[in-house]
């Protein structure tokens, strides 16, 4: 049986996944880095196609996750649109504009853990699979 934490970190992870879902995000991808990173389970990687899109994602996010009585540690880049970093404790969210996720290419930087795609003609999802 799964331990409360890490419980609540896939919940959370779905939550923004769904999220993101909901507003079209593109190029989704989930990476679990909890067995090489000491302060976040997931990192949440999606990209928009405009500055509006990206900021449509992250304020999706954070609503999803208010409503869930859940809110963010800290938030940074959203009035720029282009990079927008969402911090719930455990679970890390990056909204990218799509020059900009190219450039920084972190998916590289975290290359040695486990990941899963979503695809984008996905509408929502149940759970996160068994090694996620």
């Amino acid at each position: 049986m799964a331990k409360k934490k890490d419980r609540d970190s896939r919940e959370r992870a779905l939550l923004c996944v769904n999220a993101s879902l909901e507003k079209k995000a593109k190029d989704l991808i989930i990476l679990n880095v909890s067995e090489v990173s000491a302060f976040a389970d997931y990192f949440i990687i999606c990209s928009g196609t405009s500055d509006r899109q990206v900021r449509a994602v992250a304020a999706a996010i954070q609503e999803s996750l208010k409503t869930a009585g859940i809110l963010p540690l800290g938030v940074e880049g959203e009035k720029a649109g282009r990079w927008i970093l969402l911090d719930y404790d455990d679970v890390i969210i990056h909204v990218f504009l799509e020059s900009v996720r190219t450039f920084y290419d972190l998916e590289r930087l975290w290359s040695e853990t486990p990941r899963l795609a979503i695809p984008e003609e996905m509408v929502s999802m149940k759970a996160l699979p068994e090694g996620m």
